[in-house]
């Protein structure tokens, strides 16, 4: 069995003169939840689109479970369910029936695997509803339940919090996780939502102007950078007296410091003291995802 779910190999698209993907490649592995991140337009729902059979690449090409999608479309999708764009149900049917109907256009599905998805994403209990009753959340978690009928072994979704309050968010999360952790399912998560994504993926890629600017783990960013918050009255004149002494290597905005190698918070504390500069306090900031990002894209645009 192939640990590889997801193969992308120097994938373009364009659309007329518009190159929307560019050169785009990445994997992703069995088992894991890999995050997909960029601004509007970066090419995030064009690769998605491509992956689903969609959208056709202009070069390159797309395997999803070992299959090529322009090739092999039915095989490849045959053990994938997606919420992809803005999912549409019938509002004037409940919850169960139209996942009666939905799952009618891949295969046949019994009445106990329905039940069994309703269950999986909270909704027992007003399956039988009319869909037009259903708050902004309930409808998420019907999508997901749709997505997940024909039992599948990789879930591709894009912006699934998408709107939905903090409660709401809350709850897909630990749906993502639980599917993840009890299922063993892979996913591949696209989201604007930066502290999501944190929580929920191993591993990312940022994708800018079509073009993949980063790949790597969640792990990894956070620990990227040994930034160092420093609050003190005059942050500007305190960091250029620590670079002139070479005690850190930059600093960013009004607070970040990075320390240089074979340096400690200490040091810097008693130089500012020393030269008649208050330190109000000091301490290590761990570096978010979107601290990460947002660092990264300024300095792509500014580049």
């Amino acid at each position: 069995m192939s640990r590889i779910m997801i193969e992308l190999a120097h994938v373009h698209k364009r659309f007329g003169q518009r190159l929307a993907v560019d050169d785009l490649s990445f994997t992703v592995e069995r088992g894991e939840i890999f995050g997909l991140l960029g601004h509007n337009g970066a090419g995030k729902s064009t690769a998605i689109g491509m992956m689903l059979g969609q959208v056709w690449p202009t070069a390159g090409a797309v395997k999803i479970c070992g299959h090529d999608v322009a090739l092999r479309r039915h095989a490849a999708l045959q053990q994938v369910g997606a919420i992809f764009e803005t999912p549409v149900f019938y509002d004037y049917l409940s919850g169960w029936r139209n996942l009666e109907i939905l799952s009618t256009y891949t295969a046949p599905t019994s009445a106990a695997r329905i039940r069994e998805v309703i269950e999986w994403v909270g909704l027992t209990g007003r399956e039988q509803s009319k869909v037009r009753t259903y708050s902004h959340g309930m409808r998420s978690r019907l999508a997901l339940a749709q997505a997940l009928l024909p039992k599948p072994e990789l879930l591709i979704l894009d912006e699934p919090s998408d709107g939905l309050d903090p409660e709401g968010i809350h709850e897909m999360r630990q749906t993502i996780l639980r599917l993840q952790r009890e299922l063993g399912l892979t996913i591949l998560l696209s989201s604007h939502l930066l502290n999501e994504v944190e929580q929920l993926c191993t591993r990312i890629a940022i994708l800018q102007q079509g073009k993949m600017v980063f790949e790597g783990s969640v792990a990894g960013v956070k620990t990227a950078q040994d930034r160092v918050s420093l609050k003190t009255p005059d942050f500007a004149g305190a960091a250029r007296l620590l670079l002139e002494r070479g005690l850190i290597t930059g600093a960013a905005g009004d607070r970040f410091i990075t320390v240089a190698a074979g340096h400690a918070t200490a040091e810097i504390v008693q130089t500012l003291v020393a030269a008649g500069m208050p330190v109000d306090g000091i301490w290590r900031h761990e570096q978010t995802v979107e601290d990460f990002y947002l660092d990264l894209v300024n300095r792509q645009r500014a580049g």
